[in-house]
């Protein structure tokens, strides 16, 4: 039996930065050593090529009578910039207390790792266990998937399974444990407005010139209310809203409003639609401008009318709203607020679908009517509290997987996506780390939903 910490530190010595062909190398690293890995596992291994980096399958097959769970993961990273701010090498995983560090630790190779080791230890003591299981594993995580749903569609029979199981997503802390039951769609763009031909000096035009900054964020600050409303006609058409067992559930979080705003150093917290801050970042949709620009960004002055001027947008999308209908209103009201006197060009970005599900005993649900998935949900909480001491808590996250609402949308599978670390894990940021001494916890818990799927 492998060491699961050796092998997390292997996986993240090879820096796999899916967004950056430069790390080509890591790629192709990294999934060798899963490769190897499933295959001493004794796992069919398939490598599927795709258009950009290969998905990779590992099934451990079986008669169509024994349930079927697909487990998913992601073998790609985040670039490590700024590497300056490193405390250690990004790509050099370092043990410190509890902690270990490097890009690529906690998301996903560390949480990855839970689900693998489980289904390792659980075939070398149950050789006969009445179970198939397939890995599914993607390099595209990072860049919004653009391959995975052609996987998908091409394997679409052999992935047909009873539900999906992974961790890539975090806890309120390390003894309290979420069952993330639901993620943020996303819609993403990029607006460009352009005037003049060229830089214009502001003594000798201005006056008689719109100029492009001034017009970028006059329809960047029309998005949204004074009370922070999104003010887009029809933004929140198809937004539903949470249940009162979801507000309890929110409710026994260990921090609230005052840590967050503690937590964020913001004077204070700003929400739409009366929200808590934790609700708002669970239950509302979002319009976030990223990046803005344009002009002059040297030291001292530059006296000029840019020629153009830019913004990143990004939509976080709750259940029910659907990507292409927000992105065609989000479009018309740019274009509409454009003033004639400039150009505007607007670029689409990657978008995916929201994903919830409700577990069992809450209502007649999807998790009611497929038994499997019933047992599994079962199994975790009971397991989560045996192992963190604390039964979990039930709650939607302000992230987004977009892959997860594909698979939903075309193998009709649900989730459990069993949280795996802390914001101290610091996911895309520098020295990023994962708590190895949470390692073992979710490998007991991982273990006990696949048992009890097996068991008749």
């Amino acid at each position: 039996m492998f060491d699961p910490i050796e092998v997390i530190k292997e996986l993240v010595s090879n820096p796999s930065v899916s967004t950056d062909s430069a790390y080509a190398d890591g790629m192709q690293g990294t999934r060798d050593v899963l490769t190897k890995l499933f295959s001493k596992m004794s796992l069919e291994v398939e490598v599927v090529d795709t258009p950009r980096h290969p998905v990779v399958l590992a099934r451990r097959n079986g008669p169509d009578s024994w349930p079927h769970v697909i487990i998913y993961g992601h073998y790609d990273v985040q670039p490590p910039d700024p590497l300056d701010l490193w405390d250690s090498p990004a790509f050099e995983p370092t043990m410190r207390g509890t902690r270990l560090y490097g890009r690529g630790v906690a998301d996903n190779k560390g949480p990855m790792m839970v689900h693998v080791t489980a289904v390792a230890r659980l075939l070398e003591e149950k050789p006969d266990l009445p179970l198939r299981i397939t890995f599914l594993i993607e390099g595209e995580e990072e860049i919004g998937s653009p391959s995975l749903p052609m996987v998908l569609e091409s394997h679409g029979e052999s992935l047909r399974g009873d539900f999906v199981l992974l961790s890539d997503t975090l806890n309120p802390s390390e003894d309290q444990v979420a069952i993330n039951m639901g993620l943020r769609g996303i819609v993403s763009l990029e607006i460009e407005v352009s005037g003049p031909s060229r830089d214009l000096h502001s003594g000798g035009f201005g006056g008689a010139i719109y100029n492009p900054l001034q017009a970028l964020t006059e329809i960047c600050a029309s998005l949204h209310h004074p009370d922070g409303r999104i003010n887009v006609p029809g933004f929140y058409d198809d937004v539903i809203l949470p249940a009162d067992w979801e507000k309890e559930e929110i409710a026994k979080l260990p921090s609230g409003d005052e840590e967050l705003r503690e937590s964020t150093g913001v004077p204070g917290l700003f929400t739409a639609n009366n929200r808590t801050g934790m609700e708002a970042i669970r239950y509302e949709p979002t319009l976030e401008i990223n990046g803005i620009g344009g002009g002059y960004q040297g030291e001292g002055d530059k006296t000029i009318i840019p020629s153009k001027a830019f913004a990143k947008i990004t939509c976080r999308l709750v259940a029910n709203q659907d990507p292409d209908d927000i992105q065609k209103k989000v479009f018309a009201a740019i274009r509409e607020r454009c003033p004639k006197e400039v150009r505007l060009n607007i670029k689409e970005g990657h978008d995916g679908m929201p994903y919830s599900v409700v577990p069992p005993g809450r209502s007649n649900t999807p998790a009611d009517q497929n038994p499997h998935l019933a047992k599994a949900f079962k199994a975790c909480e009971e397991a989560v509290e045996k192992e963190f001491g604390l039964p979990p808590l039930y709650l939607r996250g302000g992230g987004s997987i977009p892959i997860i609402g594909e698979i939903n949308k075309v193998l009709g599978l649900d989730c459990i996506m069993l949280g795996m670390g802390t914001e101290e894990n610091n996911l895309h940021s520098p020295n990023e780390s994962f708590n190895v001494a949470s390692l073992e916890k979710g490998i007991a818990v991982s273990k006990a939903i696949l048992l009890a799927v097996a068991d008749k």
